[in-house]
């Protein structure tokens, strides 16, 4: 039986679960962010306290590409005025949500790890992933409200940690590495066929690991179990001398396996590609493979 919150020590990343969360709802040290994509959602029923925050505020154009992280200066008034503090901790949680359905491509799962990935890249040092996410915790029978709480802006001041992206002339000096081992998270067939980038296929050497077969069938938010999740990984020569790299179509896939790994796992050697498949795909002399195999 896993005890929560998961992992144990000093990891800044921890899942726990909805019974943890029942049992600490209300004090006052810890922060709530509702992150359902619509926000409609949050005002048809939301945990009590949480705080909304739109992931959609990340990311804007940058050098040709269409959805990049913005500048801390650009990011630092928006998560003050939400009034988050990097040493508070912060839960957060999402749901598919029945506004979030009437939008193709929203509501998927990964809100969580996308917000949870970029607070921590931002400086954030506790953050907590609801295991299951609303879904599980409505399941249950637990407490929603419509109640907006209130809250004081924060001072933060936001610390990026480099040590968990590359970037791209980086990425192309350790591709061919025989330490680095390339994962892409994106569904498999996409990886084998294309999707809707401009190149098919994947980038060469880049192992097929969809974010979705890390969670259960029936919650994109609710981890398989440990038994599950090692027969899954345990397909690769993951070795503690080997940096990991996963990469997706625009680094947000690739949060659920960065966060998975290297907090989850507790594997030391973990770095997003955030440009991903569409910064890679979008330089004319870069190759890409078809076909189910990494070459």
């Amino acid at each position: 039986m896993k005890t929560y919150p998961y992992p144990s020590g000093k990891s800044i990343v921890k899942w726990i679960s909805t019974d943890w969360l029942a049992d600490h709802i209300g004090e006052e040290d810890l922060m709530i962010l509702d992150v359902q994509p619509n926000v409609h959602d949050y005002i048809l029923g939301h945990l009590p306290g949480a705080i909304y925050l739109n992931e959609g505020l990340l990311r804007s154009a940058r050098d040709r590409l269409p959805a990049m992280y913005i500048q801390p200066e650009a990011l630092q008034p928006v998560l003050s005025r939400a009034g988050i503090d990097p040493d508070r901790p912060v839960v957060v949680y999402s749901s598919a949500g029945q506004f979030s359905k009437c939008t193709a491509g929203f509501g998927d799962g990964l809100e969580q790890t996308m917000m949870a990935y970029s607070l921590i890249r931002f400086g954030h040092n506790n953050v907590y992933i609801l295991d299951g996410g609303l879904e599980k915790w409505k399941s249950e029978g637990r407490e929603l409200t419509k109640v907006f709480p209130s809250w004081k802006p924060s001072n933060l001041e936001l610390r990026v940690r480099k040590e968990y992206f590359v970037e791209y002339e980086e990425f192309k000096s350790l591709l061919d590495q025989d330490d680095v081992i390339l994962f892409d998270a994106r569904p498999f067939e996409v990886y084998k066929e294309g999707g809707l980038w401009i190149k098919n296929g994947h980038i060469p050497g880049a192992n097929s690991l969809p974010w979705r077969t890390l969670m259960t069938k029936d919650n994109a938010r609710l981890i398989k179990s440990d038994e599950e999740l090692q027969e899954l990984v345990g397909k690769f020569d993951i070795t503690p001398d080997k940096t990991l790299i996963i990469s997706c179509g625009t680094g947000r896939e690739a949060t659920n396996e960065f966060l998975f790994f290297k907090f989850y796992l507790g594997h030391e050697r973990v770095r997003i590609y955030e440009g991903s498949f569409t910064e890679w795909s979008s330089h004319p002399e870069n190759q890409t493979v078809t076909g189910d195999k990494p070459r």
